[in-house]
C-alpha cells in the first residue's frame, strides 16, 4: 500500500530543527577534498549537510525529489539545488569529484539504479561516501518498523548488502560502523 501523504513535504520546513546536522565533522573527515571540488549531495533535502562542505571555492550541487525540501535548500546560500531522483540524475558522465548521500538511500524507490547513478556522475579518483542506519542494529530494526508504519516508502540495506550494489563497478568499498550509524566508502580508480 502507497502512502499518498507527502511526508517530506510535511517536514521540510521543520527539517533542520528537528535534524540537527550533527554528523558534518564525521562525514568531512572521510573525504580529502580539493578546495575547488564539485560536490553532489544526493538526496540532500534542506542542504543541511551540505553547507559542511562549502570550503574554499567548493560547488556543493544538491538534489532531492521533494520539492519542498529544494525550496528550503534554496534558502541557504552558496547551495546549487535541484529536484531530481537519484535513480535518473540529469548530469554528464564523470562530473563529480565527490558524493555524499545522508541518510537518504532507504527512501529511493530503486537503490541499485540509484547506486549506479551515483557511480555514472562520479569522476574517477572521485569517492563517494554513504551514510545509512545501520540496519543490523536493534534500534534501527525499531526505526524501520516505525517508518513502515507510517507508509514511508523506506528500505533499510545492512552495510554489507550496501557494498554490494556496487560490486558490478571497479570500486574499492569500506564500510565504518559507530553505533546505529554506517558509512559505506567508495573510491572510484582514476
Amino acid at each position: 500500500m502507497k502512502s499518498s501523504f507527502d511526508h517530506f513535504g510535511f517536514l521540510a520546513p521543520h527539517y533542520d530543527r528537528i535534524f540537527a546536522a550533527n554528523k558534518k565533522a564525521r562525514i568531512w573527515s572521510l573525504f580529502e577534498i580539493p578546495s575547488d571540488a564539485l560536490i553532489l549531495d544526493a538526496g540532500g533535502g534542506t542542504g543541511r549537510i551540505s553547507q559542511a562542505f562549502q570550503q574554499g571555492t567548493n560547488k556543493v550541487i544538491i538534489t532531492d525529489q521533494s520539492f519542498s525540501m529544494i525550496e528550503e535548500a534554496k534558502k541557504k546560500a552558496g547551495l546549487l539545488p535541484n529536484c531530481a531522483v537519484t535513480e535518473s540524475l540529469p548530469f554528464t558522465d564523470s562530473l563529480f569529484d565527490a558524493i555524499i548521500m545522508v541518510d537518504a538511500l532507504h527512501h529511493v524507490a530503486d537503490p541499485r539504479r540509484s547506486t549506479a547513478e551515483l557511480w555514472r556522475v562520479l569522476k574517477p579518483g572521485g569517492r563517494i561516501v554513504i551514510e545509512e542506519p545501520n540496519i543490523d542494529r536493534f534500534g534501527v530494526k525499531l526505526l524501520a518498523l516505525a517508518e513502515k508504519l507510517v507508509l514511508m516508502r523506506s528500505h533499510f540495506i545492512s552495510p554489507k548488502n550496501l557494498t554490494e550494489l556496487f560490486s558490478s563497478f571497479p570500486a574499492y568499498c569500506r564500510v565504518e560502523r559507530d553505533g546505529a550509524m554506517a558509512w559505506i566508502i567508495i573510491d572510484k580508480a582514476k
